[in-house]
């Protein structure tokens, strides 16, 4: 790679070409099997960058054929010998060489023993050792036993009959100037390069263009008329996914690992005194907006959308992971945990292995900051009684808050990442051990219970935000089958609350759900999710669309995950 990576400088930096010309002879001399053949490799792209300059260094390269065992390598070296077959006096030979075991070589080294053959005849006619070797070289090619190789034959055939009907034909296609090697790295428009790399996983990254150019949306959420009634536009089935054009919402979900301590932070290393203030409980909802968001899912939302009202099912727990080896740096303790959501409190459950010479008795806890500013709502762990040595275990539940002292800036966030982390330092209070892990964070568990949002706001909040903000994915294999009912359940129970849900016109079997999301903590985070669902099919597209684009693959990544679980 480090070879391949001078070459590309060479390529890109036309002042530093020369530099690392220099370079690669010296590689050379080393004589280093796999040096040499990665320096042949990149000296290829070089001679077809900066046609007639570097030529010089030809004769370096030949004294070193038989280092070449790789097929790349010696296909880029046939290749050399017959570029410069007119400046190179022994090519015959060089080539003779390879020839030799012309039925044993790669497809590749064939092909281009083939165009080299022929290239030296036509630039050396008057060389009876060209005459000879081109006609063995093509009856190779086209010998039945080559048979087995169509695209060999074919060239064998398409060379010897231009060289039969008409040489100076032959010469022009064989001996064309070839277009020079150029560095388009930095071609793209940046707003269009940020585009493509925020969907590196759909055809925009393969088409280098916006979805939009390439994709007909015509869906369209309208608001509502006079007669309170939605205008709906069909969508073509076969497109990628549709798109709402008469709502509004932040849908940018991207998981990304929690930045390191910056000015200000939390320093994890400072534990010495863990007596830091705990940090202040967030305000649970009232009822009353758990009871107007059900009354927003329930039968008045039937009548208006015609939806199916459906009881939420019980959630499964998570399975813990192991998070922390014993280890001598942890004092023996180990820690396996998961992020849950219980009673719309979202907690770190944990379960503590002590395998050290002495009971535990309490471990003291703190976070990194993050994105969301979670805190644990204790600084303590108290165990009572104190967790048994030697292979003892208990488990342990610490409550999470959102806290603005603890967020992190979000231009840290990647956001191509689908997994939050967050990082977690403990202190083992009886004999001072400080360790540190990092804890997976489930997106879903972070939904606020207010995420409710009326349908006109919906609807004001989809047309405020840009198409371009859309993030796509398709959920097959659904574990609860056709049942739109059952999935949108399945999200209600995670706090992704119903807004509507439509048949689209001259679809027959096609329905759309749409819910809304917003994140817990002092700065929340507003999705907006659209569902599209064809009768009969376990299936279901997903559409998010936010203003928070860190976020984006991360609220994306949590509904695909709600919907595959059991």
């Amino acid at each position: 790679r480090a070879v391949r990576a001078i070459g590309r400088c060479a390529i890109k930096l036309e002042k530093a070409a020369q530099r690392c010309i220099n370079v690669l002879l010296e590689l050379i001399q080393t004589k280093i099997n796999y040096v040499v053949q990665e320096s042949v490799i990149v000296t290829t792209d070089i001679f077809r960058r900066y046609p007639q300059k570097y030529e010089a260094i030809i004769a370096t390269l030949c004294e070193n054929l038989e280092s070449l065992d790789e097929p790349q390598a010696k296909a880029s070296m046939i290749w050399i010998i017959g570029e410069y077959a007119d400046e190179i006096e022994n090519a015959d030979e060089l080539l003779e060489n390879f020839i030799d075991s012309f039925e044993d070589e790669t497809a590749p080294v064939q092909l281009q023993l083939v165009t080299a053959a022929v290239k030296l005849f036509l630039k050396q006619p008057d060389k009876t050792s060209a005459h000879e070797m081109v006609q063995k070289v093509l009856g190779l090619a086209t010998d039945d036993a080559s048979f087995g190789n169509p695209d060999l034959r074919d060239r064998g055939f398409v060379y010897w009959r231009l060289l039969s009907a008409d040489p100076d034909a032959a010469k022009a296609v064989v001996l064309a100037d070839k277009p020079t090697i150029t560095d388009d790295t930095h071609k793209l428009d940046k707003d269009l390069l940020d585009q493509l790399l925020a969907r590196i996983a759909t055809l925009a990254s393969v088409f280098h263009k916006p979805p939009e150019a390439f994709v007909t949306r015509e869906t369209q959420l309208a608001g509502m008329d006079g007669n309170g009634e939605d205008e709906y536009t069909e969508f073509d089935e076969d497109t990628p996914k549709t798109t709402v054009s008469s709502t509004n919402n932040n849908n940018t979900s991207q998981p990304v690992a929690p930045p390191p301590p910056q000015s200000g932070e939390v320093d994890l290393l400072d534990m010495s005194d863990l007596g830091f203030s705990t940090p202040a409980q967030q305000p649970q909802s009232e009822p009353t907006q758990q009871t107007l968001a059900q009354g927003l899912l329930g039968d008045n939302d039937d009548l208006l959308f015609g939806g199916t009202s459906t009881s939420n099912p019980t959630l499964p727990k998570r399975q813990k992971i192991v998070v922390c080896q014993p280890s001598a740096q942890s004092g023996g303790i180990g820690i396996s945990a998961a992020f849950e959501l219980e009673n719309g409190q979202p907690q770190l459950e944990l379960v503590v292995l002590n395998q050290s010479q002495r009971p535990l008795n309490n471990l003291a806890i703190q976070f990194n900051k993050s994105a969301l500013g979670l805190a644990p709502a204790k600084a303590q762990i108290p165990f009572i009684p104190p967790v048994p040595p030697n292979g003892g275990s208990s488990p342990a539940v610490v409550p999470i808050v959102a806290n603005s002292n603890m967020l992190a800036p979000t231009s840290a966030l990647d956001p191509s990442t689908t997994t939050l982390t967050l990082q977690v330092a403990m202190k083992n209070s009886d004999t001072g051990s400080i360790f540190y892990f990092a804890v997976p964070v489930p997106f879903e568990v972070l939904f606020s219970p207010d995420g409710a949002v009326e349908r006109s706001t919906f609807i004001e909040m989809w047309k405020s935000i840009d198409d371009s903000l859309e993030t796509y994915s398709t959920v097959s294999d659904l574990p609860t089958g056709p049942s739109i009912d059952a999935a949108s359940a399945k999200l209600q129970a995670r706090r992704a609350f119903h807004v509507a849900r439509r048949t689209v016109p001259n679809a027959q079997g096609t329905e759309v759900v749409f819910f809304s999301i917003k994140t817990l903590g002092p700065q929340p985070h507003h999705f907006l999710v659209e569902l599209t669902f064809k009768a009969g099919l376990p299936a279901c597209k997903v559409c998010v669309k936010t203003t928070s684009q860190p976020f984006a693959n991360l609220a994306k990544t949590a509904i695909e995950t709600i919907l595959r679980a059991p």
